[in-house]
């Protein structure tokens, strides 16, 4: 008996030093078990207690490999290997704060009152750094009357926070400063700010160029919370960065949220990253969808939708962050359906300047006149010939309306207390006497060059003029591919007037069938066309190039109107179409009748010429973009009248108008470049101007119009 209870008693002594030793033992060790759920791994285990996979492996050696960790495997973890690494990182923290030096110093007087604490605070170092570097206050206290050296610091961020703080992002397809500002909620100058590197002289954006910009609010690694994150594991062949930009975050982040890849020496087949969950989609913020306005000073949210023609209610939805309060600088996104309502320049809306209101008659410009006046082919003792050149040759004649009306605009600036130097040259079309001018004749104090005319001369010009940074004004149709970014094209490009009318089409469109004519030299309006309009139906044409007639009449529908395009630059095969296509016009023998509206995107001399009935075309309604206005305003034909006796024609309209959109700019401010960027839609006489920078290729006009025939023959403009 007395054995049996000596053995019971050491069994459980025994037990319990070795309880005792085990709990001793923990505590030097910290261990602890983990229970192993489904979808965790190896890696993602290691990571939730801060231990590398080799750890959990030693202290579990009857894993063999991280396929052996299964649901419901109990597993031992060492969290000494945690707190060492801390341990280590304090001890690291503590040596680099010894060993930062100063890097300059500063003298401070102490004032009554004052103590080490307030001193402390007032220059943001600690109470050791003072007296390091004051030697005498680890003796005596602070006195009124001492000069302290103050250590000067530079600002330490944590290296995770730089890391994090910004990302890279990638230009998209017709995104902009300004919807890129927007998007990530910064102004303009910020965004100039993180990347120096964009041009000051312009708002072009590539696409495809990064840009570094900051990481929206709740996106850095510090703000996220678990429920944001997600699992991912890693497949066969795919590179960190791809996995980057599929989660929209940094390769830095990637690593920063998954520091075994690191560990393991980077990305493994089969690793289980943690990585931010993808956020819903938001609608694209691009020019395609918004158009963006420049919060300026002093504005207020009621200032905001009066100018801007828009809701209370509608610019808060579209712009969230005006709950905080309206701060200048903010770029706030509107509606695309907003432009025709508001002047829009390379998608943002500017404010209208009047530039009748802002001439400043200090200014003085400066014009250069490069035309084809052709003297070297005049006789100017014999006057019927001269009259006769004049009136046949069209160099002669565009140059002398040109001139002609450009003078009407001068002696309207003088009158308007604006003094203009003008300097003209003939250019006789000859690329050599073109170069002689601008070798020979100084640029210095020019501020534009008019001209020339013929696309063959305007290279020599815009090369040279580039040099002194002169502006080349190109006053008629040019597809030069010069790629002068000092050359600006006054007669918008064909796209752009296709792309006009196709717009407005659209816009008025409800079940109307649209039908196109084109001949074989006008595949790239007939392909515009059907790509805005996919259910358009296309005419056949004949091997001799003219409409195939039965199938047309089949085509032409008795219930819808039908548009029909007509795209040729052909006199004959236009007569003859336009013919054709009135005569679907009229009354059915047997039915409805069928109505047929006609128009094109390219209006040119074809549907001018002798054989086009106008009446046709009023029954039509042909509608078409042009550049110019054919029935101008009266103002200036007056005054041209008055000055020569004559009516202008339409080249006279035209120097007019070019040379008096220069003169008021250059009125208001003497630098086309810049009056470029804010100055939106002017409009004169026949022609209206409003230029967007391609960059390195030149500023080209984008101000069209839309006409349209009526019944009594009158081509009106279509709003």
């Amino acid at each position: 008996m007395g054995i049996m209870v000596k053995k019971v008693i050491f069994s459980i002594l025994s037990f319990g030093f070795f309880f005792l030793g085990l709990l001793t033992l923990q505590a030097q060790q910290k261990y602890t078990t983990h229970a192993v759920e489904k979808g965790e791994t190896l890696y993602s285990i290691a990571k939730k207690y801060k231990v590398t996979p080799a750890s959990i492996l030693k202290q579990n050696p009857e894993i063999k490999n991280k396929e052996e960790i299964k649901p419901n495997t109990i597993l031992v973890i060492s969290l000494s290997g945690a707190t060492q690494v801390t341990d280590s990182k304090n001890l690291t923290d503590n040596k680099v704060e010894q060993e930062v030096k100063p890097i300059g110093y500063t003298r401070h007087k102490v004032r009554k009152k004052e103590t080490l604490f307030g001193i402390t605070q007032e220059y943001k170092i600690t109470e050791d750094q003072l007296k390091r570097y004051n030697k005498r206050l680890y003796a005596e206290p602070l006195q009124k009357g001492m000069v302290l050296q103050i250590p000067k610091y530079a600002e330490v961020v944590e290296d995770e926070e730089t890391d994090i703080a910004f990302l890279t992002y990638t230009v998209q397809p017709k995104e902009t400063r300004w919807s890129i500002a927007n998007k990530y909620g910064i102004t303009i100058d910020s965004l100039l700010s993180l990347n120096p590197e964009l041009p000051k002289n312009t708002a072009y954006l590539s696409v495809g160029q990064t840009l570094k910009l900051p990481r929206p609010k709740g996106d850095s690694l510090k703000e996220q919370q678990v429920g944001l994150f997600e699992s991912y594991t890693v497949p066969k062949s795919i590179g960190i960065f791809r996995i980057s930009q599929n989660y929209g975050i940094s390769v830095d982040s990637v690593i920063t949220l998954n520091p075994e890849i690191k560990e393991l020496g980077g990305l493994k087949e089969g690793m289980v990253l943690r990585l931010p969950k993808k956020q819903p989609t938001k609608g694209v913020v691009n020019t395609d969808n918004y158009i963006f306005y420049q919060v300026k000073p002093k504005q207020t949210v009621f200032n905001l939708t009066q100018n801007l023609k828009i809701s209370r209610d509608s610019l808060f939805a579209l712009n969230p962050e005006l709950e905080n309060g309206l701060k200048a600088g903010m770029v706030l996104k509107l509606p695309r359906l907003k432009e025709n309502q508001l002047q829009v320049k390379n998608a943002l809306v500017i404010d209208q300047i009047n530039l009748l209101d802002s001439i400043k008659v200090e200014n003085k410009p400066n014009l250069m006149f490069l035309l084809p006046f052709r003297i070297d082919r005049i006789d100017f003792n014999n006057t019927s010939q001269t009259e006769n050149q004049l009136t046949k040759r069209k160099d002669m004649s565009i140059a002398m309306g040109m001139y002609t009306g450009a003078m009407v605009a001068i002696d309207s600036m003088k009158r308007r207390g604006i003094s203009v130097n003008v300097k003209v040259f003939d250019t006789e079309m000859s690329e050599e006497k073109v170069r002689s001018i601008m070798e020979t004749q100084s640029l210095y104090g020019i501020d534009a060059i008019v001209g020339p005319i013929a696309p063959k001369l305007i290279s020599t010009v815009a090369a040279t003029a580039s040099q002194s940074n002169v502006p080349v004004i190109v006053p008629f149709a040019s597809d030069n591919d010069l790629n002068f970014n000092n050359v600006f094209y006054t007669v918008p490009h064909d796209s752009i007037l296709r792309n006009r009318i196709l717009e407005k089409v659209a816009e008025m469109r409800k079940d109307e069938q649209i039908i196109v004519i084109a001949d074989a030299k006008h595949n790239t309006a007939k392909e515009a066309i059907i790509k805005k309009f996919p259910k358009a139906r296309v005419a056949k044409m004949s091997k001799d190039g003219s409409l195939h007639l039965v199938d047309f009449k089949a085509m032409l529908s008795k219930y819808v109107p039908n548009w029909v395009f007509v795209e040729t630059e052909d006199d004959n095969l236009a007569a003859s179409l336009v013919s054709i296509v009135n005569s679907s016009n009229l009354n059915d023998a047997i039915g409805p009748k069928i109505k047929v509206k006609m128009f094109t995107t390219n209006y040119n001399n074809a549907f001018e010429g002798e054989d086009i009935s106008r009446p046709h075309l009023g029954n039509l309604e042909f509608t078409f973009p042009s550049p110019y206005k054919i029935n101008g305003d009266r103002t200036f034909s007056r005054a041209y009248e008055k000055m020569y006796g004559i009516e202008p024609d339409r080249y006279a309209v035209r120097g007019y108008d070019i040379t008096m959109d220069l003169l008021l700019k250059l009125a208001y401010k003497k630098n086309l470049f810049e009056t470029a960027k804010f100055i939106g839609q002017t409009e004169y006489s026949g022609n209206k101007f409003d230029y967007y920078n391609k960059f390195t290729a030149g500023y080209f006009n984008k101000a069209t119009y839309l006409l349209e025939y009526n019944d009594d023959l009158y081509i009106k403009e279509v709003k």
